[in-house]
């Protein structure tokens, strides 16, 4: 049995009203806007002596909230050293909060047991940072350098003191203390700009 056009086109018509009305509406969902860190820790992780450096971002400059230096002995096994560094920057996730950390990108190393070294001591640091839900990111060191000093390859006392000046600090830094605290000023001054060439995501 056959319909006229003019009976087909009330059939679509009654279809799509259906298909309206049987569909839920569909809320509008805000973008999301770029989350902010008000605490940022910074880690320069090594097995003997790993830097760290808790700053809070605010102006005219960050305070400084905390920052030092892991120590392990020589004569400690590499497993104790790994156990500590991790252990303490568990201590001092938890005093200070932070919601963001940075490390230390990975550099070219001519000795593989080096490389491996460090590798085992940067891992440490990871998994209390992942532990505690932190958003990780690694800047190389030559790009810390520049934004701190100016110069890409610029030499440790002159990133401690430039330090100290920029959070106003009573005493020179420790130095592996001090790469600590330039890692979390950059992350402070390049956060929220759009850089190509920005800090990666771990």
């Amino acid at each position: 049995m056959g319909i006229s056009p003019k009976q087909f086109e009330q059939l679509q018509s009654r279809v799509r009203g259906a298909a309206r009305r049987s569909s839920p509406s569909t809320p509008e969902v805000a973008p999301t806007a770029p989350r902010s860190h008000e605490i940022i820790l910074g880690v320069d992780p090594s097995l003997r002596g790993t830097g760290y450096g808790v700053i809070r971002a605010a102006k005219p400059q960050p305070a400084t909230l905390a920052h030092g230096t892991i120590a392990c002995p020589t004569d400690w096994e590499r497993s104790r050293c790994l156990a500590k560094i991790h252990a303490t920057l568990r201590e001092v996730i938890r005093a200070h909060q932070p919601t963001v950390c940075i490390v230390e990108g990975l550099f070219f190393a001519q000795n593989l047991q080096t490389a491996i070294i460090m590798g085992e001591a940067r891992g440490a640091a990871l998994v209390a940072m992942a532990e505690a839900g932190l958003e990780i990111f690694e800047v190389a060191p030559r790009k810390v350098k520049q934004a701190i000093v100016g110069y890409g390859a610029a030499q440790k006392l002159a990133v401690a003191k430039m330090v100290q000046r920029m959070l106003q600090l009573a005493e020179l830094p420790k130095p592996d203390a001090a790469d600590a605290l330039a890692l979390a000023l950059t992350h402070a001054q390049t956060a929220g700009r759009y850089s190509v060439e920005g800090p990666k995501r771990v």
